[in-house]
């Protein structure tokens, strides 16, 4: 999952050149791009969560609370 945000990752700064008149198919591009790298991103986060929850974790840990505080 985290290489592939990287990779996606790399190729979705375009979104942020919406000011100077992209074409209509690199603008499409570039949005969809930015939609897909929801999908890894999500997999990495409930990966951790199903990790945290299937784990031993003591209410004094903080790992817990800096999880719970991002979350």
């Amino acid at each position: 999952a985290m290489f592939s945000i990287v990779c996606l990752g790399s190729s979705v700064w375009g979104h942020h050149m919406f000011t100077v008149g992209l074409d209509v198919k690199t603008a499409v591009f570039f949005s969809s791009v930015t939609m897909i790298i929801g999908v890894p991103t999500g997999i990495k986060v409930f990966t951790w969560l199903y990790m945290l929850l299937n784990s031993s974790v003591n209410v004094s840990d903080p790992v817990l609370w800096w999880v719970v505080s991002f979350i």
